[in-house]
């Protein structure tokens, strides 16, 4: 007779459970760390993502990982809770009707007022691994090949320290070539990889980089001409969305507009200040 199988499930390692009280404070600290809205129906999700982290990190229970993360020591792990939690998907020239109103209709005004000696001013706001600010350099560039001799400056903001160091070096796989139009290969050039590329230096001399979390207060004084930031306030529930782009709005010339994703609207005090001139492209109104 052969023995039957002996079952070995019991000596198997049993993952952790989410507890709804853990649950509730992992979404308390992400709402008020980083203005992400965790509702009760994405648990899964946070289970299916977080339980890697803590198998990394060798904790038992999230409570433990949760009480890890806030520790001052461990800024290293908040950066990798917070990539778990959010979806740095994007790419050169994404949702291209924007880029196609900052070209065609935006452009040549901003190079007539740098060269009249006026001070321009974009910020990509969420700016992930960085290709929509190089695609706006690129842009001004092809216009404009002196742009750099000009008061012409982007700023390129993330709360991810890890995705910024990506945008920095400025260096891609080399299938996301296929985004960027072909007359601006030439701000590409080869990586020491045959599969990687590299954006040239031009491009890199416009745009400043800086760690920024948009819940938080924002050290800049002075308006922007325009901003992108799209694809971000998805994140945040709908009160934080209405502050989020009133501050916009408050930080946008008159006449300056403002760039939002494709399944974003406007809500709140910015309704009354901007006024829609495109698929989720808004410009700054008077002030009455």
């Amino acid at each position: 007779m052969i023995p039957a199988p002996v079952q070995l499930d019991h000596l198997a390692p049993q993952l952790p459970q989410m507890e709804a009280g853990e649950f509730e404070a992992i979404a308390d600290y992400a709402k008020t760390t980083f203005g992400l809205h965790l509702p009760l129906a994405k648990k899964e999700m946070v289970f299916a993502r977080l339980i890697k982290r803590l198998r990394r990190r060798g904790l038992q229970d999230f409570s433990t990982y949760l009480a890890f993360i806030k520790h001052k020591d461990n800024a290293e792990e908040r950066s990798e809770f917070l990539s778990a939690l959010t979806t740095n998907v994007t790419q050169f020239f994404r949702e291209s009707h924007h880029f196609d109103f900052f070209r065609d209709h935006l452009l040549a005004g901003i190079i007539s007022k740098a060269r009249a000696g006026h001070r321009l001013r974009f910020w990509s706001a969420g700016c992930s691994a960085g290709q929509e600010p190089y695609s706006l350099a690129m842009l001004i560039l092809d216009s404009c090949p002196d742009a750099a001799l000009l008061d012409i400056k982007i700023l390129a903001s993330d709360i991810d320290p890890r995705i910024l160091d990506i945008a920095r070096r400025g260096q891609y796989p080399a299938d996301q070539r296929a985004a960027i139009p072909e007359a601006l290969h030439r701000f590409l050039h080869p990586a020491a990889s045959d599969q990687m590329f590299t954006i040239d230096a031009e491009p890199r001399k416009l745009i400043s980089f800086a760690e920024l979390n948009l819940i938080e207060d924002w050290p800049m004084r002075q308006g922007f001409d325009a901003i992108f930031c799209r694809n971000v306030a998805i994140y945040f529930d709908a009160p934080t969305q209405s502050r989020l782009w009133h501050r916009f709005a408050q930080q946008t010339k008159e006449g300056g507009h403002l760039f939002i994703g494709h399944s974003e609207r406007l809500s709140g005090p910015a309704v009354a200040q901007m006024r829609s001139v495109g698929i989720t492209v808004y410009v700054k109104t008077p002030t009455p």
